[in-house]
């Protein structure tokens, strides 16, 4: 049984262009806005790499929810 999600020929630029969406999504959130102004330092030094504050946004939500 193949599995429908995973396919062999898929180019490693679907997966880019699905983070590129994401990243857009997440960053435009209130969710992600409040997690900025409650974390200005780390804003300030990655203000250019929009990639690190969504993840770190990401990893920091989770290990919350985790509790």
């Amino acid at each position: 049984m193949t599995n429908s999600t995973i396919s062999k020929s898929s180019p490693f630029s679907e997966d880019s262009q699905i983070w590129e969406s994401l990243k857009q999504a997440i960053a435009s959130s209130s969710g992600f806005e409040r997690w900025q102004i409650e974390h200005p330092v780390e804003s300030q030094l990655t203000n250019n790499n929009l990639d690190s504050q969504v993840r770190r946004y990401l990893r920091e939500t989770l290990e919350t929810l985790a509790y």
